[in-house]
């Protein structure tokens, strides 16, 4: 059986290749770069964002930019290397003008997503801002829980995976803090809540 790096270079490659995405033209046409995830293939903690920037497109890699100072920041505040965990998107191609992604996106690049759950199998699924908080909460079963994020940030849900139990953690994306930095300690609060249950 293949490890579990060789299956998300696999998504990885489909992801490349998927030409019928209403997103693959915008991608060839700014000469930017799908970005698929990065991080530990066997990682306990699974970051999951919307959608990729500016800076992610250019480059591959997801929170690169200034988000992602900030989210290395956050991990630094409670002892965690950013090499231990995984961070991916639910949508896997930049959207023009970092708009928000299309519930018709979200449907199209959600299957990957799920693929890199079920190989992953993180103890903990962090969700950054509301859209990929929603996909989650829904995914696991959670309808009926879903707030705005403001009321659900920092709260812990307890689901149940195919390989077996979860935390699910929404958490604010961490452009809340670069557009405002006095939300950073509220920010930092949350990720300590994290780090608790990361080593349940």
């Amino acid at each position: 059986m293949s490890s579990s790096l060789e299956r998300l270079e696999k998504i990885g490659k489909e992801v490349t290749l998927l030409t019928f995405s209403p997103l693959y033209q915008y991608r060839l046409d700014s000469r930017s770069l799908p970005v698929i995830g990065e991080g530990n293939s066997e990682a306990k903690i699974l970051f999951i964002g919307e959608a990729p920037g500016k800076n992610e497109a250019q480059t591959g890699k997801p929170f690169c930019g200034r988000s992602g100072k900030v989210l290395d920041d956050l991990l630094q505040s409670v002892n965690i290397k950013r090499e231990d965990v995984y961070v991916t998107n639910v949508v896997k191609d930049r959207p023009p003008g970092n708009r928000d992604p299309l519930p018709s996106e979200i449907e199209m690049y959600a299957p990957f997503l799920d693929r890199q759950i079920d190989i992953i199998k993180p103890r903990v699924i962090a969700t950054l801002g509301r859209f990929s908080m929603t996909y989650i909460m829904k995914k696991f079963g959670l309808e009926t829980a879903i707030q705005p994020i403001g009321s659900l940030h920092g709260k812990v849900f307890e689901a149940e995976a195919l390989y077996g139990a979860i935390f699910i953690i929404p958490l604010y994306h961490p452009a809340v803090a670069v557009y405002n930095s006095h939300r950073i300690d509220e920010l930092k609060n949350d990720f300590k809540i994290l780090a608790e249950y990361a080593k349940k």
